[in-house]
């Protein structure tokens, strides 16, 4: 039987850096915590081997007394609290007084610092969590802290170490977060060979962002304030199009603390909704401050996590700021119409590339098309029809020329050729349409004379006996027949010629991967009944049909994107087709 014993202080050290230090760019993100806390204005990183041969961190801070630098390298020793109430207040960046006697556990470290009133500075130097020297030296004022061979002393730690090159580029991640809330700070970062990063003071924070994002993506954010309560918001937010495959351009912070949050990150997305495809992330800077006794930072030993006390205002708050933005900011989409075309295109610079004619043959439709899109009224067109019949007398329709491929509405406009998603687009329509009637409690529902007979596997129908409720409310009706055999007895009037057996396989997937607030399920469940209701690709649809339909998406709160986030349009210009024939150079 194993005997209970006290851990060797050399063991327990590095068990407690193994929390805080799991590789060169968690030292490099303790150490900038500590320059800023310090009040500097400048602060240089240097690097070599990817942080595995050395990390040194200067500053210009406030630095330390000899005294100050033997109690910093002690486990809990920190200027930044006295009592436990403290840590419902701090708002300094680092409290917890670990990063240092961690860091010193599993490396060879110096520090050198000098308070700036003092002629001299001190010079400490620990190996393996061992003090080994402490010497008066020269210096300029602040601190500078050098961290050579991490984990020379753990063999194991050091193996798992990646390449310097990859080890590297987390530097460089958690350098560049680090920086960019406090932009009246100079940063730099360099290797042995060269300057990798230089970010100099500022007073305007798209300077840091424009060094950090780039021309293109700063110029096109979106700036906005919210306040509420103790909350308040300062957002940068890049237009949707804008997005990536990893949320390597997404910085979130709470009192200027970079953190890696569930609750913002789904606040974010809330808040971009379906702008976003799935599996894409938005480029956006998310400055949170809140009062710090509203904010637990003090739940993990990294620092990076955090507790809100009302998560709910928190996640309301950005999601609502984010779409509000957005909406307010983002070009409306409008189709061109008639009299704009001919209008515009009379200009000798705008040349009309298409003629609009009658077509000389009839497309084969799909039945109830037409019928289908004439049916489904916003609430602003209803209001227009009744108070000013004569708006729907005067708009033109949309200058629809054609079909490609079965596929993409083709429409002329005063910019260029204008191509349109035609599913996309009736995506759109038929899942704003499903919102407005579960949103009034009326969705048309046809009965089936004749059921239809579902056999689903032992996992959906398990969901779907769960989620009968849900079902019924948005008009679906399910009999349990024995066993995994079910009857379908009513659905949705929208839905036609649908495979029966392919959409309840994605509906009850749906249902079980988003199992969480009944609204965001209940919409992943509109988006996919809104996929299986609409036109599909190669359906041939008249020039009528097509113009009703556009007429309809551009009365749509989103017609920029169907419910899954794909783009619903894409525009070519006149330029890009005389470049494409060569007609300008």
């Amino acid at each position: 039987m194993n005997t209970i014993r006290i851990l060797p202080e050399n063991v327990a050290s590095q068990i407690a850096a193994g929390e805080v230090i799991d590789r060169p760019a968690s030292v490099v993100r303790e150490l900038l915590d500590n320059s800023i806390d310090a009040g500097s204005e400048r602060i240089a990183v240097k690097v070599e081997g990817g942080g595995k041969s050395l990390i040194r961190v200067s500053d210009n801070g406030v630095g330390m007394t000899r005294d100050d630098l033997l109690l910093c390298i002690e486990r809990h020793a920190t200027s930044k609290i006295r009592t436990a109430s403290d840590l419902y207040t701090v708002s300094s960046l680092g409290f917890r007084g670990e990063a240092i006697p961690s860091i010193g556990s599993v490396s060879r470290l110096e520090i050198t610092s000098r308070p700036k009133d003092q002629l001299g500075a001190f010079r400490l130097k620990m190996s393996g969590g061992k003090l080994t020297a402490v010497e008066e030296t020269g210096g300029p004022a602040g601190t500078t802290v050098e961290v050579r061979d991490l984990f020379f002393n753990i063999p194991v730690r050091r193996n798992f170490m990646r390449s310097a090159n990859t080890e590297l580029d987390y530097i460089i991640e958690t350098f560049s977060r680090s920086a960019l809330p406090y932009f009246g700070v100079s940063f730099k970062l360099e290797d042995s060979t060269k300057t990798i990063l230089n970010f100099p003071a500022s007073g305007r924070p798209l300077d840091r962002l424009f060094s950090l994002l780039g021309r293109k993506v700063t110029e096109s954010m979106i700036l906005a304030d919210e306040a509420a309560g103790d909350l308040t918001l300062k957002l940068y937010l890049a237009p949707p199009e804008l997005n990536r495959t990893r949320a390597d351009r997404l910085y979130v912070y709470v009192n200027r603390r970079n953190i890696r949050d569930n609750l913002i990150t789904k606040a974010i997305f809330s808040g971009y909704g379906q702008r976003l495809m799935k599996g894409r992330y938005p480029q956006a800077v998310v400055f949170v401050e809140i009062e710090p006794s509203k904010v637990d930072v003090n739940i993990h030993p990294t620092k990076q996590e955090v507790r809100f006390h009302n998560s709910r205002a928190v996640f309301d708050t950005i999601a609502s700021a984010i779409e509000k933005a957005l909406s307010h900011s983002l070009h409306p989409f409008v189709f061109p119409s008639q009299s704009a075309d001919k209008e515009e295109t009379s200009h000798e610079t705008e040349p009309a590339f298409f003629s609009v004619a009658e077509p000389r043959i009839t497309y084969k439709t799909k039945p109830d098309y037409l019928s289908l899109v004439e049916t489904i009224k916003t609430d602003q067109q209803i209001k227009a029809g009744v108070e000013h019949p004569e708006a729907a007398m005067v708009k033109e329709p949309p200058s629809v020329i054609g079909q490609l491929g079965g596929t993409y509405i083709l429409c002329q406009g005063k910019d260029g050729l204008i191509m349109v998603d035609q599913h996309a687009a009736h995506e759109r329509v038929v899942y704003e349409n499903l919102k407005k009637g579960i949103n009034k409690s009326h969705i048309e529902v046809q009965a089936l004379l004749l059921p239809i007979e579902l056999e689903l596997s032992a996992k959906e129908a398990r969901i779907a006996v769960e989620k009968a409720g849900l079902l019924a409310d948005i008009g679906i009706e399910v009999d349990h027949f024995g066993g995994n055999s079910f009857l379908l007895r009513a659905h949705p009037a929208i839905l036609k010629d649908v495979n029966w057996d392919s959409f309840f396989s994605e509906l009850l997937a749906c249902l079980y991967e988003g199992r969480g607030e009944k609204e965001s399920l209940l919409d992943n469940v509109l988006t996919v009944m809104a996929c299986h209701g609409a036109v599909r690709a190669g359906d041939r649809m008249s020039l009528d049909e097509m113009a009703l339909l556009l007429d309809q998406l551009e009365a749509t709160a989103l017609p920029t994107n169907c419910p899954h986030g794909r783009p619903v349009s894409r525009l070519i210009t006149y330029h890009e087709i005389e470049k494409m024939f060569k007609r300008i150079v």
